[in-house]
């Protein structure tokens, strides 16, 4: 049976066995969201020995090549040494610049981290805050002086939007990976229809690369679309219609759960060249996206990236 190490303790685990649920059954705090990969909360480091990754490029090459891999896709094959991720040693401080609700179950939250971070629009952070680490989607466009922006929802109990519903205006967290590559603007796409699809706080990212799409002087049209639950849940309706007074070639449509049958049996793309783009619940981003490739629209024409719901 291969041996695993962290600090001075050191046990037996069956071989093969995943590597997080080895740390979480003896007791070791390892956080985690998704179990697939992408939220990249459950980093540690291989200080000796190497684990069987079923997903090697899920990291990228530098933090590979210190050490670390995702828990939750290692499998124990052989003696293991490893150090769990320690936002106060291995993430960037970041402090609370404003705290506001947008509806009542969607929360804004801008940070100012203590470096400057290089970041595109469409990618997404791992905030930690009491020891929880959860991945939330940019709602800011690089080069604003306004901090990082996130849009929270808090409709539902969980120990992160617990945690966030008590920040206060100066209170710190840690910025720990930033990932994400699914989501984003190409300037190629310029002349092309663009829908923007986004469900609940999917609506984020969206946001963040519309504002893209504009800032390049996109000249094909634009198509956004809100689907909340209900009518006060457009927690951006007005900035969006803002924005598509300044702008001629953006039409916003805001969709609620009652009508999503009906729009989704209307969906047709505006031609063979349309680019969307979705964000949000694996459910109906994969029954729009779904939609889409049947109405004709190539695969690689459909950009997605889902709210995976805590593991």
């Amino acid at each position: 049976m291969p041996r695993l190490q962290l600090s001075d303790r050191c046990w037996d685990v069956a071989p093969a066995c995943n590597l997080l649920d080895a740390l979480l059954a003896a007791g070791v705090p390892v956080p985690y969201s998704c179990r697939a990969g992408s939220c990249q909360a459950c980093l540690v480091r291989c200080v000796a020995g190497e684990p069987r990754d079923a997903k090697p490029d899920a990291l990228d090459a530098p933090r590979r090549e210190q050490g670390w891999r995702l828990a939750c896709q290692c499998s124990v094959v052989e003696p293991l040494q490893v150090e769990v991720f320690d936002p106060t040693r291995d993430a960037m401080p970041a402090q609370v610049q404003a705290v506001e609700w947008l509806s009542a179950r969607v929360l804004r939250l801008r940070l100012q981290p203590q470096l400057p971070l290089r970041y595109r629009a469409g990618q997404h952070l791992l905030l930690w805050a009491d020891g929880i680490a959860r991945p939330y989607s940019l709602a800011c466009l690089p080069g604003e002086d306004a901090g990082l922006e996130f849009h929270i929802d808090c409709g539902r109990p969980g120990a992160f939007c617990d945690a966030a519903r008590q920040l206060q205006v100066g209170d710190s967290l840690h910025l720990g990976a930033l990932s994400g590559a699914a989501l984003h603007y190409d300037p190629g796409w310029q002349e092309r229809p663009l829908w923007l699809l986004g469900a609940g706080t999917g609506l984020a990212p969206l946001w963040a690369l519309l504002r893209e799409a504009l800032r390049q002087d996109h000249r094909g049209p634009i198509r956004v679309v809100h689907l909340a639950s209900t009518g006060a849940e457009h927690y951006l309706a007005a900035p969006l219609l803002a924005l598509a007074e300044r702008h001629p070639q953006l039409q916003v449509e805001l969709i609620e759960a009652a009508a999503m049958p009906a729009f989704l049996a209307a969906l047709r793309p505006a031609s063979r060249q349309t680019v969307a783009l979705l964000c949000g619940g694996p459910e109906t981003v994969e029954a729009v996206s779904r939609r889409l490739y049947l109405a004709g629209l190539p695969r690689s024409q459909l950009l997605s990236d889902l709210f995976l719901p805590h593991a």
